[in-house]
């Protein structure tokens, strides 16, 4: 199998082209670069300088003013090694090595006025993009969501900014393989712009025909991400691909700093699917039943998260 991840043109699937290929990736890859997506390096620049300025340079008591209360709430500040996905995927114990900003369509903690005028139209944007993607999946795979496809892809999506800066030596791959382990996204789709490491290590990596594939960033593309929800709303007919985030080795923690913005196209919290089929599909999912929502599957591994993270 050619492990090359491959490229669309958000235009020409709209123009109903290359629909054989793209349902094929989307089956066998789940994975995609994007252009043509109206999302510019333009974008990422302004809402990445301002957040990094306020990771860098925000006080302690900025950083607490908008930290959320409850750690499953995705809003606002989230210190370094402060979150687990190790823990949530009960694949190890050891944080991301990373500090993230994260907002949503409501509830949102911004440290300045000036902050939230860049991150709401910057939101804004990556809202727009990820939409039309996800309707260009369904439209592919045939799939036609109860309540039509627009009231699917008008959801409560997050937004999450991570910077992930050079390590110590304990977190170098030589210690500690990886800055965030092995996952499936619990979105529709994911989309992603990234800035590479300075030095010219690729952290970014997906899993390809039983092995990890290197994700660079790619000037002037998006990286897709189709997310569990996908799977489930096509029955089966997208893949959700794990990927992790692979720690440099001590050769090259200098310069191996590295930002995300990563937006996830969630459902509403009454989204309907079937669960043998999620298990089937091998997700971890701890719910009983022929069918659940969105609200329970994410209420349980919040239920999980929370016992984790008082352990």
């Amino acid at each position: 199998m050619d492990t090359t991840v491959p490229v669309f043109s958000l235009t020409e699937l709209q123009a109903g082209l290359h629909q054989a290929e793209f349902r094929r990736c989307l089956a066998e890859f789940g994975v995609f670069y994007l252009s043509d997506s109206g999302l510019s390096e333009a974008d990422l620049k302004s809402s990445k300088d301002v957040a990094v300025d306020f990771f860098k340079h925000g006080t302690t008591e900025q950083k607490r003013a908008v930290t959320a209360k409850d750690p499953t709430i995705r809003r606002g500040f989230t210190g370094l090694e402060s979150e687990s996905t190790a823990k949530i995927t009960n694949s190890g114990s050891y944080t991301d090595y990373s500090m993230c900003y994260s907002m949503g369509t409501s509830g949102n903690l911004f440290p300045t006025a000036d902050f939230e005028g860049v991150w709401t139209g910057y939101f804004d944007r990556m809202y727009d993009a990820s939409r039309e993607v996800a309707r260009q999946v369904l439209k592919t795979t045939g799939t036609e969501p109860d309540g039509g496809v627009e009231h699917f892809v008008t959801c409560e999506p997050v937004l999450r900014f991570r910077y992930f800066p050079e390590g110590p030596e304990h977190r170098s791959a030589e210690e500690e393989p990886l800055r965030m382990a092995p996952h499936y996204d619990l979105s529709t789709v994911t989309l992603i712009q990234q800035t590479p490491c300075p030095n010219g290590f690729v952290s970014l990596q997906v899993e390809v025909d039983g092995g990890f594939v290197d994700l660079p960033a790619r000037p002037d593309l998006v990286l897709v991400f189709c997310g569990a929800v996908a799977t489930l709303a096509t029955g089966g007919l997208v893949k959700a691909p794990r990927h992790h985030v692979a720690a440099p080795g001590r050769d090259q923690i200098v310069g191996s700093s590295r930002t995300s913005s990563v937006f996830f196209l969630r459902p509403n919290a009454d989204f309907t699917f079937s669960v043998p089929l999620a298990k089937r599909c091998g997700f971890d999912i701890g719910l009983d039943g022929d069918t659940a929502t969105f609200q329970d599957w994410i209420a349980g591994n919040y239920v999980n998260l929370r016992t984790k993270t008082k352990a």
